[in-house]
């Protein structure tokens, strides 16, 4: 039977602790949500996202309400952008009594492509990861990430065969902390076009001819993929830092290629 309403229940959760250790994250993880997302045009887009949210816990406190967590998310009823997701962040440090934390939004985001020479129209997916953190004694860090798949072709099998190349798709991952609002069809874009070649959801028989030509013309190994890339993310200065990796899955191997760079960007003042 359901205590009454009036009945005092006690919490448990707020109550001092002995042992005095900070805790640097505690909250929810793998929480899965539909959530309302605007692209760059402003257009709400629907999608599925799993969520982590966590904040710091002072020494003498014993514990946190993990309920409060999910009750924010079920508030957020408008389509989520960066500003809003910082905003979501704001609220959850002040309903926790916290003073640092950090919300983790992973999800698959669409974005319609068209064919470079029929220009059919169809959507292509995305992983997208965004993470907004309010570190203890630090301004709020805003962390955009996006995994792009793409077609590159081997600069050698090229050179040394008669006809052909080997050409697989890879993965590029880029992580950029903003210093101001970029979108993931920016970072996206950006990965495609200095790949070998981008892909899409649909092609026809002329498509099919030119993003092959395209690659041929174009060939990368894992490194040019990552140090072309970085190049562009060093002049953006909205990006304080950034992460890219590319993974190829060879298509003569049964494993991977694979290059990681990592940079930070000064903040440039004046002309």
């Amino acid at each position: 039977m359901n205590a009454p309403e009036h009945f005092f229940l006690p919490d448990i959760q707020a109550t001092a602790d002995l042992r005095q250790l900070a805790i640097r994250k505690v909250g929810v993880k793998g929480l899965r949500y539909p959530l309302a997302l605007l692209d760059a045009a402003g257009r709400v887009q629907n999608t599925v996202a799993t969520l982590s949210m966590s904040v710091g816990l002072p020494p003498e406190v014993k514990g946190t309400h993990m309920s409060r967590f999910v009750e924010l998310v079920e508030q957020q009823r408008a389509p989520l952008n960066v500003n809003r997701l910082l905003r979501m962040l704001d609220e959850m440090l002040l309903r926790l009594d916290a003073t640092s934390g950090e919300i983790e939004l992973a999800f698959p985001y669409f974005i319609s492509k068209a064919a470079p020479v029929s220009t059919v129209e169809s959507l292509l997916d995305y992983e997208v990861r965004m993470i907004a953190e309010k570190p203890e004694g630090r301004p709020t860090e805003l962390t955009l990430e996006v995994v792009a798949p793409v077609t590159s072709l081997c600069p050698c099998s090229k050179e040394i065969s008669a006809y052909g190349a080997h050409n697989q798709r890879s993965h590029i991952t880029i992580s950029a902390r903003l210093r101001s609002g970029m979108t993931p069809e920016e970072l996206v874009r950006l990965a495609e076009e200095e790949a070998s070649c981008e892909v899409f959801g649909l092609l026809k028989r002329p498509d099919e001819k030119w993003v092959t030509e395209r690659a041929y013309d174009n060939p990368k190994f894992v490194e040019d993929l990552v140090r072309d890339i970085a190049l562009r993310l060093i002049r953006d200065q909205r990006i304080a830092s950034w992460t890219v990796k590319s993974e190829n899955f060879e298509s003569i191997h049964n494993h991977s290629a694979y290059a990681e760079i990592s940079g930070e960007n000064a903040e440039r003042t004046g002309r």
